[in-house]
């Protein structure tokens, strides 16, 4: 049997015969950006406000401000909000480093606070051990698609006088609730942010939306993702600094036509996620993700597996790799990596992240795997699972 440090030579990420993931593109997106380049407008045109409307009616807020990226939408957020220097925002540790970076933007302070062990969102828990005088806000992400437990954290936030952003890039068509209570994910914060990278379960290329009930919020939101100009004014009359962060008309008709297919892939990624669950069901030691939560709509952003605490999780990502399989490490903890470990004054334990981050491995996945893709995927695992145990 083949060791694990295997001498095939390594396969380049982009000649990965199983990629990690894959954008879902048909004839409907190539039609619907060609027409665009069809008209004058390739900017601020009406790709953008039927984009924007169609996905406010769908999270059933009043405004939907698309801009350039979700690390985008995060920075205006903050700023909209009023979170700025001498200001704590509680985040999770657990999650893409756009979520601290988006506060260190705005000049305040992350603060992590720890997991839930089997969601992996926000533990309420520590999140309330965590507030200060000084916090102003939750930054609360829906990890992986499945819904953070909004009703805890809405309370925690009232009862402190907090803000909260719904990070939910990750978690469009993700649902809280059944029948009369059934709310989509990105409807329960002050402010909430999508995202529309090519891994994502719908893309525009690089893109986000930030949803607001808000109209004050809407027009600002509006306003700073133009360069702070004033609405109606002239193209160089300008309100207050703002920046470049427009999406393109190119991008939101790319988003319109994949939007109109959300359910469609929403429920071929729900499909693939239970196949790796009947294929790896009997796999000794590997915990799956999370699947029938109670009264939850899980959007599947990635398939993610927990190894055995003895495994070695590199070792096995790197003979995957010299068998043309891609895998990822999500999420190596914001805390623990080079850029913020001088950041870390006063620091509070974060067990269940550093127990759980070292362990995860994000198999392929994307909207059109096939059932044969995802037995060899299962298989190659297995066998290699079986050679460390």
């Amino acid at each position: 049997m083949m060791p694990l440090s295997s001498e095939r030579t390594p396969v380049p990420p982009d000649a990965m015969k199983i990629p990690l993931s894959a954008p879902d593109i048909t004839q409907a997106e190539i039609d619907a950006v060609t027409a665009v380049l069809r008209t004058p407008h390739l900017s601020l045109g009406p790709e953008l406000g039927a984009f924007e409307a169609e996905l406010a009616a769908y999270h059933q807020v009043r405004n939907a401000i698309a801009v350039s990226s979700g690390t985008a939408g995060l920075h205006l957020s903050l700023l909209v909000l009023g979170i700025g220097p001498g200001d704590e925002v509680i985040i999770p540790s657990f999650a893409f480093i756009a979520v601290a970076n988006a506060v260190l933007q705005v000049g305040a302070t992350p603060v992590f606070a720890d997991i839930d062990p089997v969601t992996l969102n926000l533990d309420p828990a520590a999140v309330e051990a965590a507030v200060t005088l000084r916090t102003r806000a939750l930054l609360v992400v829906h990890t992986f698609g499945v819904p953070a437990n909004m009703a805890a954290l809405q309370s925690i936030a009232h009862r402190y006088g907090l803000k909260i952003v719904e990070d939910a890039c990750e978690a469009i068509g993700a649902v809280v609730g059944d029948g009369i209570t059934r709310r989509p994910v990105g409807s329960f914060g002050d402010l909430a942010v999508l995202g529309f990278y090519p891994n994502k379960q719908m893309t525009t290329g690089e893109g986000g939306a930030v949803l607001a009930n808000s109209p004050p919020h809407a027009a600002r939101l509006r306003s700073l993702r133009n360069q702070g100009r004033v609405a109606g004014a002239g193209w160089l009359d300008h309100g207050e600094p703002g920046f470049n962060y427009r999406l393109s008309e190119l991008a939101c008709a790319l988003g319109r036509a994949q939007f109109a297919r959300i359910e469609e892939m929403l429920a071929c990624r729900q499909a693939a996620a239970e196949r790796y669950n009947d294929m790896l069901s009997k796999m000794n030691g590997l915990e799956l993700p999370p699947t029938n939560l109670p009264n939850l709509r899980i959007s599947w952003f990635v398939y993610v597996v927990r190894l055995p605490e003895k495994m070695n999780r590199d070792r096995i990502q790197a003979a995957l790799a010299a068998r043309g399989i891609a895998t990822g490490r999500y999420f190596a903890p914001i805390h623990l990596q080079l850029a913020w470990r001088s950041r870390r004054s006063g620091a509070v334990p974060l067990p269940v992240t550093e127990s759980i981050a070292h362990r995860t491995l994000a198999l392929p996945f994307f909207n059109r795997i096939t059932s044969h893709q995802q037995q060899e995927v299962c298989a190659a695992l297995f066998n290699l699972v079986a050679e460390q145990g």
